[in-house]
């Protein structure tokens, strides 16, 4: 059926009462840029988030369109991360894309469930962090190992750190996340300083902006 997106206004302060640095994912069980969230909505989580300087925000999106669209109204400082779901070849060639024009001091990728090769080869020039995970639950189809060690040698050769989740199974732990012999979980730091990786835009020193686009988007 069709999806019921619930607002919370009442909790966007709640970042702001909290005392130690949090890595905070931002609607885990949804996505910010969905076309029945408002444009006003979007911006006042934005301004939450920047406004809460110590913790880091992390925000996946499948609607890449969307979020090339409105990334010139909103500004991007260094503890917001942006990244896109890729879930083959397909969606890795249309959201990357619109992912890398984004002024995102960190863009990652969510590589799952992989379920097919994607190669990332082109891309991870100006990609900070990769996540790769089999998929789980019941009815759960399998991953081939050799398609997570090309993802990983590209992102070790590229110097891009690379985060193995799952195997996947019946549940998310049934295979473990060992891969080779060893735990991937490369994260990039929790504040990237400007300009390390990003836009030539941080080096003016403002949370860039970027020039808005037309809309009709391809891809």
């Amino acid at each position: 059926g069709k999806t019921t997106i619930v607002l919370h206004p009442d909790r966007l302060q709640l970042p702001l009462s909290w005392k130690s640095p949090r890595r905070i994912f931002v609607n885990s069980m949804s996505d910010l840029f969905h076309e029945e969230v408002s444009v006003d909505f979007i911006r006042q989580v934005f301004e939450v988030m920047a406004e809460a300087k110590k913790h880091t925000f992390q925000i996946l999106t499948k609607r890449h369109k969307r979020l090339q669209a409105l990334a010139c109204e909103l500004d991007w400082p260094t503890n917001i991360w942006m990244g896109v779901s890729v879930e083959n070849q397909y969606w890795a060639d249309r959201r990357i894309p619109a992912l890398l024009s984004v002024p995102a001091a960190v863009r990652f990728l969510s590589v799952e469930p992989l379920l097919q090769p994607v190669d990332l080869n082109g891309y991870l020039g100006d990609i900070q962090w990769v996540i790769v995970g089999g998929e789980s639950g019941r009815k759960a189809r399998p991953i081939d190992p050799a398609w997570v060690r090309k993802i990983r040698d590209d992102c070790v050769d590229a110097n891009v750190p690379f985060f193995f989740k799952q195997w996947g199974g019946t549940t998310s732990k049934s295979g473990g996340r060992t891969l080779d012999g060893r735990i991937w979980d490369r994260t990039p730091p929790r504040q990237p300083s400007p300009g390390r990786q990003a836009p030539s835009a941080w080096r003016k020193g403002n949370p860039p902006r970027m020039p808005c686009l037309p809309s009709g988007l391809d891809g």
